[in-house]
């Protein structure tokens, strides 16, 4: 049969308590009965040397029998709780009024009446002559005559017939109401002990069914709200262990989610991404194949103007594979970051440099805004390089002509801020959720397949800081992000994007 926690511990405890009780009512017995015993030995020690002292029971002869009978038969009618022996120096009983045949011994053990002489603690048990193996209280004095040991005078203190009307009456009495109440007492400790441990092993329950209910190989579904823990109760390991298990359950949902999230990302991804490399491939293959089939009729205008629109195509899907290879590089941690100190400024002036050009032949203005006294910052000129091209780049294919990209620097405490705007139509709201994590469309055109965003996003955590689009009135798409100015901070936010990213995997 299967049993609960609580039911066992609950059996134990029955048992614990039965045996308690019982060696309880065992030893208060066992105590009442030798209390019983010293006192009645106590009161009638001196019992036997008096009765030696103002009796005669031997001369120089030896024993006299009928004084003895007659001596004992009268002290045993006066008191029935008592017998009286005689024995000889050896302890032989050679005296007694028991009837005939009732003497079940023939010698008595000397040492305890030695050791009640010399004066020990009480009770002291000596042999009792009228049963084989019992052991009685008793009083004793030694005889003498002539001034020679002639034996003992013993008298055993509780006879038979104080034992037959204790068996009948009084004692089972006693013995009954002393088990009574300890039965009373064992009852009313069996309800307060179970209803202790139903109170105790409540959370233990409550626990293991949020912990059966949990599935392992379904979806994690979130805990419930569950009552917070006070400061009292923290010490408390059921409670403990509830709130690490329902912390678990939240984390395992959470990262349930984020995978759940990040493999839709990765399937949106690669479906766009496929879609982008069919395009220009299918291009590049048709251009090709064109050449390959009319190269003898096509005149050299018509054969350089295929070329080179292969020639693009191949640069987009070149483009979109080493993209893809870089977002690749970042995710999975091959590429971290090298502080060093640079200028923004000069940095900038290099980036408008390498877009000069396409902004004068698309006809858009490149326009930068610079602080006063705007501090060197502190990351990877390489990627935050990257990180501006790709911005620029962005901006460049969805600025109008005659639109304008702004680049502006400022100093905003430890950090420098870096906002990059333009006057093209801006992101809708709805593209807005996860505009750094997937790809999305602007008017029809996609932005390199969103991968240009997302490897800027991801550079930037590397260094510990994120990159907002905020609304300015007036304005298209305006990216803002910080980057710092000194070592000591910059390494801060490096370690700390780092254990971030290692939770989260």
């Amino acid at each position: 049969m299967r049993l609960t926690l609580t039911q066992r511990l609950s059996l134990v405890f029955a048992v614990l308590l039965l045996v308690c009780c019982g060696t309880s009512a065992w030893m208060q017995v066992r105590s009442n009965q030798m209390h019983e015993l010293e006192v009645v030995q106590g009161l009638s020690r001196d019992l036997a040397q008096h009765i030696a002292r103002d009796t005669v029971l031997m001369d120089t002869q030896g024993l006299m029998p009928g004084a003895v009978r007659n001596l004992f038969s009268q002290l045993m009618l006066v008191n029935p709780s008592v017998e009286v022996y005689l024995l000889d120096t050896e302890g032989k009983i050679v005296g007694s009024a028991a009837p005939e045949g009732r003497i079940r011994r023939e010698r008595v053990d000397l040492a305890p009446i030695q050791r009640l002489l010399k004066g020990d603690a009480l009770p002291i048990l000596g042999d009792d002559p009228r049963s084989v193996e019992g052991r009685k209280v008793f009083s004793a004095a030694p005889l003498k005559v002539n001034g020679k040991p002639a034996g003992y005078l013993y008298v055993v203190l509780l006879s038979e017939e104080h034992d037959r009307f204790a068996e009948r009456g009084a004692t089972s009495a006693a013995l009954n109401t002393a088990l009574w109440s300890i039965g009373l007492v064992a009852l009313l400790c069996l309800i307060a002990g179970l209803t202790a441990f139903a109170l105790i092993t409540r959370p233990l329950r409550r626990l293991t069914e949020n912990v059966s209910r949990f599935d392992i190989d379904g979806v994690p579904q979130a805990p419930p709200a569950s009552v917070p823990v006070e400061k009292a109760a923290s010490h408390d390991e059921i409670a403990v262990l509830d709130a690490a298990f329902r912390q678990m359950q939240a984390r395992l949902s959470e990262q349930w989610r984020s995978l759940t999230r990040q493999d839709q990302e990765r399937r949106e991804l690669v479906a766009n991404i496929s879609h982008d490399l069919r395009t220009p491939l299918a291009s590049l293959h048709g251009y090709l194949e064109t050449l390959s089939l009319k190269d003898a009729t096509l005149s050299p205008a018509d054969r350089r103007r295929y070329l080179g629109i292969a020639l693009d195509q191949s640069r987009k899907v070149g483009g979109l594979a080493q993209s893809l290879l870089e977002l690749v590089r970042l995710e999975h941690g091959f590429v971290q970051p090298v502080l060093e100190r640079f200028s923004l400024t000069d940095l900038v002036q290099d980036i408008f440099q390498k877009f000069e050009l396409t902004a004068e032949a698309r006809q858009v203005e490149l326009k930068a805004t610079f602080a006063p006294n705007v501090a060197a910052a502190c990351a990877d000129l390489g990627l935050i390089e990257r990180v501006l091209t790709n911005l620029f780049d962005n901006a460049l294919r969805h600025t109008p002509q005659g639109g304008e990209i702004e680049l502006s620097l400022r100093p905003q405490g430890a950090f420098i801020e870096v906002t990059v705007s333009d006057t093209g139509p801006g992101i809708a709201a709805d593209l807005r959720e996860g505009l750094f994590l997937r790809p999305f469309n602007i008017g029809g055109a996609r932005r390199d397949g969103g991968l240009g965003l997302r490897i800027v996003h991801r550079i930037l955590q590397l260094h510990g800081r994120d990159i907002q689009l905020i609304d300015v009135p007036g304005r298209g798409a305006t990216f803002r992000f910080s980057l710092p100015v000194d070592q000591q901070t910059a390494e801060q936010w490096a370690v700390r994007s780092m254990n971030v990213n290692s939770l989260g995997k």
